[in-house]
């Protein structure tokens, strides 16, 4: 069959026409979406929704995560997770899931790489930190941190001038929040997933628990391996959720997979040898903000604009920290606070 092109549609138009003949009803439309705070012209090849995915890939916060503790601080090893790594694991989860109910893939993959580009060096153990130094500021959140690093951050301060529907959900990801598009939701949901279960593999490849430690009653409903626990997981929300207007899943594995969370909290992350080293993280966190409080003109010049432009020096500071990751914030304070060995030449030796 010959198809006749159509001269009056470019290409980005002809995939906005096709969303709306292949996605579901309860789908979030590119050609639909609430828009940017800044209008521009728009991509003749991409819709809103790829470009605003391409724009966070592309972004330094983005790279940074590479460098960003997931949960285990500098683990010696190349398997254990980052939090670029976990990101990745997440929108794949959230493709996969996105797919399989005939929502909007592109949206759901740009909430699932920008929705951790907030995160501190070291985890939660440098989120913790700041929340406490910024407590007259209103503390410090990391999906706060996110929007704050894709509308004012990036592009040395210009932002990434993202859709709002993204921005939605990259807040939203957090449990205590619902996202206000079923891809948002599919990204909230996958990022638990996600965390949930290669905490478990990286916690097990640490020796800090064995497989047959986790409880069986949890087990026996969610698989007794990680990817049986995935396969349980991501089919569960795509049978309770197909043809609806929500994304749910089966309160049996529900109950099951925040009960297992819990399960990490008592075991994992508050495991004195896996977290032996956070106090420390702490200390340095609180010791750098304190130097860079007192030596503003030490800040690098994005974030001295910042100052220059209206922004409390407090709020840059956190922003600077927060940006670092994990290798840049230690030899930074090496560089500051470690006292270097020093010679005179030409002196005589005694």
């Amino acid at each position: 069959m010959i198809q006749i092109k159509d001269p009056e549609r470019n290409l980005r138009q002809k995939q906005e026409q096709r969303e709306h003949e292949i996605l579901a009803r309860h789908a979030s439309f590119a050609d639909e979406s609430r828009g940017r705070d800044r209008e521009e012209e728009q991509c003749d090849i991409r819709t809103d929704y790829q470009r605003d995915r391409d724009r966070v890939l592309h972004s330094k916060a983005f790279r940074r995560l590479k460098q960003k503790t997931q949960v285990f601080l500098a683990p010696e090893g190349d398997h254990y997770r980052t939090r670029m790594t976990h990101t990745l694991e997440v929108a794949q989860n959230a493709r996969t899931i996105a797919r399989a109910l005939r929502l909007n893939e592109d949206l759901t993959e740009a909430i699932a790489l920008g929705h951790d580009l907030g995160h501190t060096p070291f985890g939660h153990a440098g989120e913790r930190a700041l929340n406490r130094i910024t407590q007259d500021l209103g503390g410090f959140c990391h999906n706060e941190q996110s929007v704050r690093v894709v509308e004012r951050l990036e592009k040395e301060g210009a932002g990434l001038n993202l859709t709002w529907e993204v921005r939605d959900g990259i807040l939203k990801h957090q449990t205590r929040m619902i996202p206000a598009t079923l891809e948002g939701k599919i990204v909230r949901l996958s990022d638990k997933i996600a965390y949930i279960n290669s905490d478990i593999d990286d916690a097990i490849r640490a020796g800090i628990i064995r497989e047959d430690e986790l409880p069986s009653q949890l087990t026996d409903v969610l698989g007794h391996s990680t990817n049986k626990r995935l396969n349980t997981l991501v089919h569960d929300i795509v049978r309770h959720s197909e043809d609806s207007d929500d994304i749910q899943m089966s309160p049996q594995v529900q109950k099951s997979m925040f009960t297992l969370r819990q399960y990490l909290f008592d075991h994992v992350y508050t495991n004195p040898v896996a977290k032996g080293e956070e106090k420390k993280v702490e200390n340095m966190i609180e010791q750098l903000y304190e130097y860079y409080i007192h030596h503003v003109d030490k800040l690098s010049e994005e974030f001295l604009l910042l100052i220059r432009e209206g922004e409390s020096k407090e709020r840059a500071v956190c922003d600077f920290i927060a940006c670092m990751s994990d290798r840049y914030a230690v030899n930074l304070y090496k560089e500051i606070m470690i006292p270097k060995s020093w010679s005179l030449v030409g002196i005589e030796q005694r």
